[in-house]
């Protein structure tokens, strides 16, 4: 749950691309569970590792590396979506304190039994967005009952609400003001966890219509040894390989402390759009028994929309590689 913190932290001490592989494997097999580790690790616990003084540190980070506690981001509001630069959410400081006012949706990891905090993007100030922990259990700090979604079933993901929610000043996480640049920086690091889970849902698709394709029978031989079939599992075993490797890439360029985010971006973008057209054809191959929920691919098949749309749709991502091309 902290691969990549420091041991000194509690955490592993790994690098971006053992991270990577990791979320690969985990969504290999279930989504939910790849995306509360993704979202606690790349958005609720490197914040405060990348940007915390070390006294925030010391406090948070050993019970978040250990998993002993969760963390969520909370970025997006009603109104701010891919426009996450128009927030709504206040936070005022009085008498040593950031008296929180608006809400937040879609956040994930924001409402188990086990999360310790929330670090949201609120305004400062005329043009000034900051970062703040927010502890759960704060006073006029109030999270909805879970959100019914079309996957991620097993995945926590909550609305937010702050009602003059009153936070430590010390809260504060890095320089005030400094929050747009830096929650732009998490998401290019974010964008890496969610190719991963690209590259892992794909090759989990993939793998399921393998094996479908070779037990069933139809005009008395296995459909595994039908041209169209082969053809099929061809191009997504081909597909699969080239996101990887756009993948391992944008971690490995983090690793190396070079500038990553174009990569991080079209590996986004790529994977995203890759395992839509995988997961689909897999479905396809289980023909209608693919439709139904007691086969696996149902779920993969559900859970698989939201890597076009979470962590910056696939138009914010053109936008994104656009402006890193000089366009």
């Amino acid at each position: 749950m902290g691969m990549t913190i420091p041991e000194e932290y509690g955490g592993a001490g790994a690098d971006t691309l053992s991270y990577a592989i990791a979320i690969e494997e985990l969504t290999r097999v279930d989504s939910s569970v790849a995306i509360t580790v993704a979202a606690h690790h790349s958005l609720g616990t490197l914040p405060i590792y990348y940007y915390g003084n070390e006294e925030q540190k010391r406090a948070w980070l050993p019970d978040l590396a250990s998993g002993n506690k969760l963390a969520a981001f909370g970025l997006t509001e009603p109104g701010a979506g891919s426009d996450a630069g128009a927030s709504r959410t206040t936070a005022e400081l009085r008498d040593g304190q950031w008296i929180v006012n608006g809400s937040k949706i879609f956040i994930t990891n924001a409402g188990t039994d086990i999360t310790a905090c929330v670090t949201i993007t609120a305004r400062t100030g005329d043009d000034e967005i900051s970062n703040i922990i927010v502890p759960n259990g704060t006073a006029g700090y109030e999270i909805s009952k879970p959100m019914k979604k079309l996957g991620w079933h097993a995945s926590d993901t909550r609305e937010l609400s702050f009602e003059d929610c009153a936070v430590p000043e010390e809260n504060l996480l890095g320089p005030r003001g400094k929050g747009f640049h830096q929650f732009l920086e998490i998401l290019d690091g974010g964008r890496i966890s969610v190719a991963a889970m690209g590259v892992g849902l794909a090759q989990g698709a993939y793998d399921l219509a393998l094996a479908y394709a070779k037990e069933r029978h139809q005009f008395g031989r296995p459909i595994a040894s039908f041209q169209a079939m082969q053809f099929r599992l061809a191009d997504m075993a081909t597909e699969i390989e080239a996101g990887r490797a756009l993948l391992y890439r944008a971690a490995w360029l983090k690793d190396q402390k070079a500038d990553f985010a174009l990569a991080s971006a079209q590996a986004k973008l790529y994977t995203g759009e890759m395992s839509n057209r995988v997961v689909n054809s897999a479905l396809q191959i289980h023909g209608g028994y693919g439709y139904m929920d007691e086969y696996a691919i149902s779920r993969f098949y559900r859970d698989q929309k939201i890597l076009e749309i979470g962590e910056g749709t696939n138009e914010v991502q053109r936008m994104v590689i656009a402006r890193h091309l000089g366009l």
